[in-house]
């Protein structure tokens, strides 16, 4: 009986010995190729891939900065709406770096979406928009496009009744002619339509 054994030294070479039941060694096929007919072949193979060693997986303790800047982050959100840029700024203008703000802003858990929602009902809490007008100002905050549409479509305003807010706004600081009125209301981004609204609201 014959066994012979290969050992994988590097892609596509082996190294083979063929050991005979007489303990006698060969190296070479031609030396035992009769021999081989009848042989029972135990194959050893070690390959690079049994040998590798998997990685070892390591868990990186956040630093005191980026703690601090992750409260400070939960902290605003907790009473105002923000965008993704407009807090990491906000985080600036306290003092902690870029790359910490960056942090806290990637970890603090907030939806922008309804971040961007919140802000535009804010707004409207306090002031006439119109729904280009209110877009505007999100974006102004930091808030991408696809946001600030999304929550201006769902904020749930009456755009005429906008329109008619901000005439009086107007009215209340300085004075307008009927015309005037409504060509400072699509100026600020209502509609002909929503314009006329509001001028006809405050009386004209």
């Amino acid at each position: 009986m014959v066994s012979v054994f290969v050992s994988h030294m590097a892609q596509n070479m082996f190294t083979i010995m063929y050991v005979c039941s007489d303990n006698t060694q060969y190296s070479y096929l031609e030396d035992c190729k009769e021999i081989m007919a009848s042989a029972v072949i135990e194959i050893t193979e070690t390959t690079a891939a049994e040998s590798e060693t998997p990685p070892v997986e390591t868990t990186a303790e956040i630093s005191l900065e980026q703690k601090n800047a992750l409260k400070k982050a939960k902290d605003y959100l907790s009473f105002s709406a923000f965008s993704y840029t407009g807090l990491i700024h906000q985080l600036e203008f306290e003092g902690f770096s870029t790359e910490n703000a960056t942090y806290a802003a990637d970890n603090c858990g907030a939806d922008w979406s309804q971040q961007a929602a919140k802000k535009a009902k804010d707004y409207l809490s306090f002031s006439a928009f119109s729904y280009t007008g209110l877009i505007d100002q999100l974006e102004f905050e930091g808030f991408s496009t696809e946001e600030a549409n999304s929550a201006v479509d769902s904020c749930g305003a009456d755009w005429n009744e906008q329109a008619a807010k901000k005439a009086q706004d107007y009215l209340d600081y300085s004075s307008f002619s009927r015309q005037g009125l409504i060509d400072q209301l699509v100026f600020e981004g209502f509609t002909s339509e929503q314009a006329e609204y509001g001028a006809t609201a405050v009386g004209y």
